[in-house]
């Protein structure tokens, strides 16, 4: 028994393509009308010997292969992929940070309100002038914050919606051309080391086996036909000595 054949099973479709792609060429193609052997009985050797013929390209296969299987999530140990999208988006903090920039921004704008106003109606009752001008320059300064603050949150809340509104590239997808590339490869491989001198080889013997003495490899032999001469029947002048034809009388008068 042969050793089982390397290819999956859905790889077996992928070898039959290739190996019509080598029957249709001109060169096969005028190899099998100089040998007289017939294309569909060299593709079924072909497909028999599949075991072998894929052998040659073993390499590329257990290359395109590995990749599936990687692409495929199905691995011992594939992890699932984050609900939040690609890359690690949840980070410690960040939250805390949202809010932050959220309300300062909030609490500045109450904090430089409520010190001016003060500040202000100290100024115009005329008492406490130095709490009035205190009160007055801390408003300004809780102002200026607030503007600031806002600034920054408006910038960072359109970054953030830019990023998110741009076209992000769905996971694998530089996988998935690595995948085709190497089922090409493959492909490739099987072709010109596997199939192609499979059928020269045996487009070649069946042409040696055609020379004189030889009876064509792929050509049933023919079979004579049976001897149905009877003993003791032979033709006029071919009988054995001694024994020859009977006479018949002489009618002519």
């Amino acid at each position: 028994m042969g050793r089982p054949s390397p290819l999956g099973d859905e790889d077996r479709s992928d070898y039959a393509e290739v190996l019509d792609e080598v029957l249709a060429s001109a060169e096969v193609r005028r190899l099998l009308e100089r040998s007289e052997v017939g294309g569909g009985q060299l593709r079924i050797r072909a497909l028999a010997s599949a075991p072998h013929t894929a052998r040659a390209a073993g390499a590329e296969y257990r290359a395109y292969a590995e990749l599936r299987r990687e692409l495929s999530g199905r691995g011992p140990g594939s992890a699932p992929a984050p609900l939040s999208g690609p890359g690690h988006q949840e980070r410690p903090g960040a939250g805390a940070l949202a809010v932050l920039g959220v309300l300062t921004p909030i609490l500045a704008a109450v904090a430089a309100a409520t010190f001016l106003l003060l500040g202000y109606g100290l100024r115009l009752t005329g008492s406490l002038a130095a709490l009035a001008d205190t009160l007055v320059r801390v408003g300004w300064i809780s102002l200026t914050v607030a503007a600031a603050t806002s600034l920054i949150s408006i910038v960072a809340l359109y970054r953030t919606a830019a990023l998110q509104s741009a076209p992000v590239p769905p996971p694998g997808a530089d996988r998935s051309a690595d995948l085709d590339r190497a089922r090409r490869a493959w492909r490739t491989a099987l072709r010109d080391k596997g199939i192609r001198p499979f059928l020269l080889q045996e487009l070649a013997g069946a042409a040696g086996d055609g020379a004189p003495g030889h009876g064509p490899r792929f050509t049933p032999p023919a079979f004579a036909g049976p001897d149905f001469t009877g003993p003791g029947f032979s033709s006029p002048g071919h009988g054995t000595p001694g024994a020859g034809s009977p006479r018949l009388p002489d009618t002519r008068r």
